[in-house]
């Protein structure tokens, strides 16, 4: 018997982790899979140094590692009481131990970290990190003002679409929601000045209605809404097409940090998106190969 596979989610005791965490546990809940919390900590485990000496002070360090587990653990019995759920504290950074404890799994999920010093960026490098080189697919979770919204999901015409379809129809199942495919056919600056504008994409058209097709034989009872967009910004329309998502979910044609982090438009969504962003990451062993470098 297959072993069930494991959403697992980081916490480091900061809120925007907490919200990770919870929305991690009623995903495990609803998908009928065990949860696996992870906290990361540079802080000496007992197997690696001394403990700390009591009421000395730590810089950075408030609390013990094992007490923001417990932390991270209650906020799990409080959004799902009857997850199956187990914990890791391990040393080290997070980029290095969540690739490696979510590789295979059913997702990997992380909090947003703030603007970091950039206007309008809105997730950390420890969260985009992970959705460069993980081997499953990454949530990245910030406010969820939507969550009675649809799934949306964007697609193209590259490998990373159909893993993008496949986990947008798994999320609209499993949450009971509507999902929205999107296509965006990029346009040069001043398309609409020409003397004799196009507005008929056959192909674009024609790759939609297949994308449909294919989502209602993944997620048979879920309704499906088809959006066919013509802008001179493929992520400025795949955000505006967000607006009042439960979750955006995109494909990743990226191979990692060096070889090229996750796409420009998975790049832009992930920072620019103002709720949860799912990106569609695989450890491709059918096909011979594996996404992660």
């Amino acid at each position: 018997m297959q072993e069930s596979k494991t959403v697992v989610v980081g916490y480091d005791g900061s809120a925007q982790a907490a919200r990770a965490v919870r929305w991690a546990a009623e995903q495990a809940a609803q998908r009928d899979c065990p949860l696996h919390l992870v906290h990361c900590t540079l802080w000496p485990l007992p197997d690696h140094g001394p403990d700390p000496v009591p009421g000395e002070a730590v810089p950075g360090q408030d609390r013990s590692p094992q007490t923001t587990l417990e932390e991270g653990l209650a906020h799990v019995r409080k959004a799902a009481p009857g997850v199956e759920v187990r914990t890791s504290l391990v040393y080290g950074w997070p980029s290095v131990h969540l690739p490696k404890i979510s590789a295979g799994e059913e997702m990997l999920v992380v909090g947003s970290r703030g603007i970091g010093g950039f206007l309008g960026l809105l997730v950390g490098s420890v969260s985009l990190e992970m959705a460069a080189t993980a081997a499953c697919p990454v949530a990245v979770i910030r406010s969820n003002e939507h969550p009675a919204g649809p799934v949306v999901v964007a697609v193209d015409s590259s490998p990373g679409s159909a893993a993008a379809l496949e986990d947008a129809c798994t999320l609209a199942s499993v949450t009971g929601t509507d999902l929205i495919i999107v296509h965006v056919v990029h346009a040069p600056p001043g398309y609409r000045m020409l003397r004799d504008p196009v507005d008929s994409y056959p192909a674009a058209e024609a790759l939609l209605d297949s994308t449909v097709s294919t989502a209602r034989a993944l997620a048979p009872g879920v309704t499906v809404e088809k959006r066919l967009l013509t802008e001179t910004s493929v992520p400025r329309a795949i955000l505006e097409a967000s607006q009042g998502a439960r979750i955006t979910v995109v494909g990743t044609k990226g191979h990692g940090l060096i070889k090229g982090t996750i796409g420009s438009t998975a790049h832009a969504v992930l920072h620019h998106a103002q709720g949860p962003v799912l990106i569609a990451r695989r450890n491709d062993t059918a096909h011979g190969r594996q996404e992660n470098p």
